[in-house]
């Protein structure tokens, strides 16, 4: 008997996590909110923007709905009518500008993380039962059989066409994709005139500029399996202007089988959902796609791995929840984030 979590079952859901934040008012200073909010990939979008800016709400909508179908269009698996999708059944071998940037930057992750993030691991995803279909299938005879369908070094994109060295091999940005939404209508805002905003689409965001003359305050929720309402239980409330954040976990994806639990982020090296004392990596990066997958890759990598791999890197920032000896929860932060972040008793 499996007892499965579900979350809503649409475009990018499983590989982005539901922590989403709050969005904490942060000054008394005159800000007047353009607010935009909605349904998308599986999660909810909530934007905030000074309406002083840029044209009116009602193009800003627009704008915003319109970035959203070419994304999906472009990038869901959930879509059948997609360009991964088509790709992915070998119905073409042509990619459009979006996927050519999400394969890059992907590409650039992957290396980055030794391969702890990695578009290929989709055959794995199916297997364990967290993709479209839902329907899990893992065999451990057939493990060996799948790896071989899993790895960056499998798959290329030339001059715009995508080549893979076995017809089987399919994607799944869905690690990086809400990252990636996030910039591209923090982009279209910006090409408007809009300088102080916050797009969030499933936990996932950029603060740009100020609120009321302030850094925009963040919440990040406590990462513990029945925290299902955002914000009601926070862990930590981080500043933020003019920087990408992304959280990833395991507390809201799973399923439980005989008393296992296993996790939505797969291992591509091991080919088993990743599990190890690490709950959830925030990632602060100067673009959400970045944030995104690198904060994928820690929860693959593990705690001390993560704790090496963030801060090798100057232009990233990290916090790290995890689970301590005695079944407390501990938290890292990295050195830059120190003086933006306040943990909560």
């Amino acid at each position: 008997m499996i007892s499965v979590f579900r979350i809503m079952k649409h475009a990018f859901v499983y590989f982005s996590l539901f922590t989403v934040v709050a969005l904490i008012s942060c000054s008394n200073e005159p800000f007047r909110a353009g607010r935009i909010s909605g349904f998308t990939q599986g999660s909810t979008y909530n934007i905030v923007y000074d309406s002083t800016e840029g044209p009116d709400i009602s193009k800003v909508k627009k704008l915003v709905e319109m970035k959203l179908h070419e994304i999906d269009m472009s990038l869901s698996v959930y879509n059948d009518s997609s360009l991964i999708s088509r790709l992915n059944r070998n119905e073409t071998n042509k990619a459009d500008e979006m996927f050519t940037e999400v394969f890059n930057r992907s590409k650039e992750i992957s290396l980055m993380s030794d391969g702890a993030f990695d578009i290929t691991v989709m055959p794995l995803v199916r297997a364990w039962g967290f993709g479209p279909d839902e329907h899990k299938n893992f065999d451990k005879s057939r493990l060996d059989s799948l790896l071989n369908l899993v790895g960056f070094g499998k798959v290329e994109l030339t001059d715009g066409i995508l080549v893979k060295s076995d017809s089987r091999i399919t994607l799944d940005v869905n690690a990086i994709a809400q990252g990636f939404t996030v910039d591209v209508i923090c982009r279209a805002f910006e090409s408007e005139g809009i300088t102080n905003y916050l797009v969030e689409i499933g936990g996932e965001l950029k603060a740009n500029g100020s609120k009321g003359g302030k850094p925009w305050k963040i919440g990040i929720d406590k990462p513990v399996d029945d925290n299902m309402i955002p914000g009601a239980d926070l862990q930590a409330i981080i500043s933020l202007s003019d920087k990408a954040l992304a959280t990833s976990g395991n507390y809201r994806k799973f399923y439980i089988e005989n008393g296992v639990k296993y996790s939505h982020t797969i291992d591509p090296k091991t080919g088993y959902p990743a599990k190890n004392r690490l709950l959830s990596a925030t990632i602060i990066a100067s673009d959400c796609a970045t944030a995104d997958g690198i904060a994928t890759a820690c929860m693959v990598m593990g705690l001390e791995k993560a704790i090496t791999f963030i801060s090798k890197y100057r232009d990233i920032e990290g916090y790290l929840i995890y689970s301590g000896d005695d079944g407390s929860y501990k938290s890292w932060i990295s050195d830059q984030l120190r003086k933006d972040i306040s943990e909560e008793q």
